[in-house]
């Protein structure tokens, strides 16, 4: 009898396990699909601003939790530029949760996508440490919108992140301040089956990219291929 138990127990931590990592895949998958549509149309972020972010984030279907509060909530992946000063390919994604904040869903609650860059690299290494207040802990804000607008705006040069949502089929610039940011490490070990920090999928390379991020960074690697910055 006591044998019989623990096989079923195996078998339902092997089930649960399975399941969890297939659910990480599928946020992954999606946010492949999210940057594509985004990247293809007309009027989205400038090639000047893509190009000179070290990150992105994309958090596909964020839902509001409290209509009238204001308070979402949101999981999602971030790749980085490899290498230590992020002038890489694009790399192998970590898992990111968004909370809180006040800024709402502005569309009558519909689950909305999230796109932020992050445009430093001290806003990457502080995200990849620890979790991080928008606005608080580095600075934010609503990303420009349309090919032609330049990086060079005083609001691009000031903010260590640039943010963005669509809903609705419409792609505009939003704040997030107010906000949180925070590697997920309960889905990273979902995702890969085993203990992996963040900063270590990012900088040590820890894990290569799994399958279900192939469209995520062909996309990314497609449209900003090298990393403009200076920094």
């Amino acid at each position: 009898m006591k044998t019989s138990l623990t096989v079923i127990g195996l078998f339902c931590m092997m089930a649960l396990t399975a399941f969890g990592q297939n659910k990480e895949e599928k946020r992954v998958e999606n946010a492949g699909t999210v940057i594509k549509e985004i990247m293809d149309v007309p009027d989205n972020v400038p090639q000047s601003v893509i190009d000179k972010a070290d990150c992105v984030v994309v958090l596909p279907s964020v839902i509001k939790f409290a209509i009238g509060i204001g308070g979402s909530y949101g999981r999602g992946v971030m790749t980085c530029r490899s290498g230590k000063e992020f002038h890489g390919p694009w790399g192998a994604p970590t898992m990111m949760a968004l909370e809180g904040g006040s800024f709402g869903l502005q569309l009558g609650g519909q689950a909305t996508d999230f796109v932020l860059l992050l445009m430093s690299q001290k806003s990457a290494t502080n995200i990849l440490s620890s979790k991080v207040k928008l606005g608080g802990d580095v600075s934010a804000a609503a990303g420009p919108v349309g090919r032609n607008l330049s990086a060079e705006t005083d609001v691009t040069m000031r903010a260590e992140i640039l943010s963005y949502s669509r809903a609705r089929g419409l792609f505009a610039g939003i704040s997030l301040a107010g906000s949180t940011l925070r590697p997920d490490n309960d889905a990273n070990k979902a995702l890969y089956g085993k203990e992996v920090s963040a900063k270590d999928i990012v900088f040590e390379k820890a894990v290569p990219a799994p399958k279900s991020a192939a469209q995520l960074l062909s996309t990314l690697d497609k449209r900003s291929p090298k990393n403009l910055s200076s920094n």
